[in-house]
């Protein structure tokens, strides 16, 4: 079994090492311009990527006039020498980031035609910048993010209705920004790299609807106060494809999914595994995603295939309203709901983890990325006393996890290219 958690984890870190900044970002920076070089990152490698952007230009370009901010989430600051780096809280915002979104939001607005914006974004941005339109406070914010991580809605869902409650997303950074020229480069989080999802498209055009989202909300039992309902229809649209304000913004993928799962097959084909790649557009309930997945190993194992399955995407967690919960999060619920299905199965282990190394949960920089599962997690929690089911009922996925210490732990990974999950098939060849 050492082995086996030794080559899951090993999994793990090869699609973590192919999303850091420092490995992929040189290539994509241009020459700095005749003005101001003006870094705006956002999200969780939002550091990491301003760290990178300065190391690079401190080498090749050292006359660059360079300065930005970069709003990340705490716990994942990194150190840089001109770029101030802001932390804030996630998934649910706070003061802090609305003052440092309105702080970008300004630096944009500042531009002159000889400077240039160089806009980092990646995963988590969306609820880092916060900058909420007239008529909504920073509580009305909160609430209503609360109520969309909790009512199983999928990412797009919640960056539409986001967006549109925004000063900042939407396309509204890219127009603060406008007439100067502007590079964004991208760490995508979400399933089809869809940039005007990513970190809800701060600098893309916006194809969804003040209507659109105003139907999420009702399609999700999400209850809003009359004023901020009034204040949501009355918004002013965002801006849409063939608005000028894109006239001169460029946008670039760094990093998504597909090529951290690329990285972690090629690790699992040279340990002699057949690979069999889901992708990295996987949505949906993670209980129900982990079910269809064990079938899957279940009837490889049958067929006496030596398998690696693995898979990216986001799953989410719908938690019934005025349930208690435990702790834990969607790529721990997965392995939980997983084990469940292959109920002991012999030669079959896997992990499931966001590459960020923080899986949800709590929202503390310390929750765990996820955990890992062996042919004898079931038997060994029951020796302890502990009930599996329960644990997956009440959303206590880490409770469950931990005393077995098969919670997979390693601090912020300074980038986010969302979940990752391998599924390790021995076969069964008797």
């Amino acid at each position: 079994m050492a082995a086996t958690r030794e080559l899951l984890i090993g999994l793990y870190e090869a699609a973590v090492r192919a999303a850091l900044p420092e490995a992929i970002l040189a290539h994509h920076l241009p020459p700095p311009p005749k003005g101001r070089l003006v870094i705006l990152a956002i999200g969780k490698a939002a550091a990491s990527t301003a760290a990178a952007a300065e190391a690079y230009y401190a080498a090749q370009w050292p006359q660059a006039r360079l300065e930005g901010i970069a709003l990340t989430r705490y716990g994942h600051a990194r150190p840089t020498q001109i770029v101030e780096v802001i932390e804030a809280a996630h998934p649910v915002p706070d003061e802090a980031g609305m003052t440092a979104s309105a702080r970008i939001l300004d630096l944009a607005a500042g531009l002159g035609a000889d400077d240039f914006a160089l806009v980092l974004i990646s995963g988590g941005g969306s609820a880092l910048a916060i900058l909420p339109i007239d008529g909504v406070s920073l509580a009305d914010k909160q609430a209503v993010t609360r109520a969309l991580l909790a009512s199983g809605a999928p990412i797009a869902g919640i960056n539409c209705v986001r967006k549109h409650l925004s000063r900042i997303k939407g396309g509204r950074l890219a127009a603060a920004i406008h007439p100067a020229p502007s590079l964004t480069l991208a760490i995508s989080d979400v399933a089809g790299d869809d940039p005007s999802i990513i970190a809800s498209g701060p600098t893309m055009p916006d194809p969804t609807t003040r209507e659109e989202a105003l139907n999420i909300l009702d399609r999700f039992a999400i209850d809003l106060p009359p004023p901020l309902r009034r204040a949501l229809a009355a918004a002013p649209e965002s801006p849409k494809p063939g608005d000028a304000s894109f006239a001169h913004a460029r946008f670039e993928l760094l990093a998504s999914g597909e090529g951290s799962l690329a990285a972690a097959g090629a690790l699992a084909k040279s340990h002699g595994y057949e690979v069999l790649n889901l992708g990295d557009r996987i949505e949906g309930e993670a209980r129900y995603v982990a079910t269809e997945h064990g079938r899957m190993a279940l009837d490889a194992m049958r067929a006496g295939k030596r398998l690696a399955i693995l898979s990216g995407g986001e799953l989410g967690v719908t938690f019934a309203k005025g349930a208690p919960s435990g702790r834990g999060g969607p790529n721990q619920e997965y392995v939980l709901a997983l084990a469940l299905c292959l109920n002991g199965a012999k030669g079959i282990a896997a992990i499931a983890g966001d590459t960020d190394g923080i899986d949800g949960g709590a929202g503390r920089a310390d929750d765990p990325a996820g955990a890992l599962i062996f042919p004898d997690t079931l038997a060994r929690a029951r020796a302890r006393g502990a009930d599996p089911e329960a644990a997956l009922a009440r959303h206590d996925a880490t409770g469950f996890f931990e005393p077995l210490g098969d919670l997979l732990v390693t601090g912020p990974s300074y980038t986010n290219v969302n979940d990752f999950r391998a599924i390790l098939v021995e076969g069964d060849k008797s």
